[in-house]
């Protein structure tokens, strides 16, 4: 379970990996979408056919920036094996999308980290500072970069911004603790999703990345409701370690 919840909650994760700074434009939001004001969206995540955990995810506007809060736990039996409580927030502008800070406060097993990456757009660089709560070791890393970026967490409800035609791709750059990387969302097909809160239609988007580990990382889906909310209904990762997915059950506006 060392690597289920917490890397679906961000799923950008197994996919920011390269080796370099590189050159991609994030796209901004489409004509006419506007992120939520206040929404919660709460997950039920299972790990192969075992029920694993819940997640949330809550969206506030603050002016002309988007605030997202999400958190990962595990519970039941699994909590007993391998326990999860991981937390994250992030904030971007709702005008360009583009990332100022994210933060995460992790504890997974015996692991326990806080982190934070800035942003500065004037200077061009990340800045992480990263202190291990059991070691007491503390990082501190600055990246280059090359323009507008976004995070692991936005990344995932960002690209419900995008327009999603079948055979089509967009691309977003995703900035990680030392690297950032061209991330290509593509929407493979049309297909009916059932979760708890009912039958969705939806698009399937895949997002794939060339550069560093992400080949060897399985494969992973993200279902988002074919119309223009594009709210993400179901993820799913499958790697060598089984399949994890992340089912909507919960969506109210607060």
């Amino acid at each position: 379970m060392k690597h289920s919840i917490s890397s679906l909650i961000l799923l950008m994760a197994s996919l920011a990996a390269a080796q370099a700074p590189v050159a991609a434009v994030l796209p901004p939001p489409r004509a006419g979408y506007g992120f939520p004001q206040k929404q919660t969206l709460t997950y039920a995540v299972d790990f192969r056919v075992v029920p694993a955990g819940t997640a949330t995810v809550h969206f506030e506007a603050q002016g002309d920036q988007e605030r997202l809060a999400a958190s990962a736990q595990t519970n039941g039996a699994i909590s007993l094996i391998y326990k999860i409580d991981d937390h994250f927030q992030t904030v971007f502008s709702r005008l360009n999308g583009c990332t100022s800070e994210f933060t995460k406060q992790t504890q997974e097993g015996r692991r326990q980290l806080n982190s934070s990456i800035k942003i500065d757009y004037k200077q061009l660089k990340s800045v992480l500072d990263e202190k291990n709560l059991v070691s007491g070791k503390n990082k501190h890393v600055e990246t280059a970069i090359s323009g507008c970026v976004t995070d692991l967490l936005t990344g995932v409800f960002y690209a419900s911004s995008q327009p999603m035609e079948v055979g089509r791709s967009f691309v977003l750059p995703v900035v990680d603790a030392m690297h950032t990387v061209p991330v290509t969302l593509k929407v493979e097909a049309r297909e009916q999703v059932k979760t708890p809160l009912g039958l969705f239609k939806t698009v399937r988007v895949q997002p794939t990345a060339d550069a560093g580990v992400v080949k060897n990382r399985g494969n992973i889906w993200i279902w988002y409701t074919d119309d223009e909310r594009h709210l993400p209904v179901q993820m799913r990762a499958r790697s060598f370690w089984g399949t994890i997915t992340f089912r909507l059950i919960g969506n109210e506006n607060k």
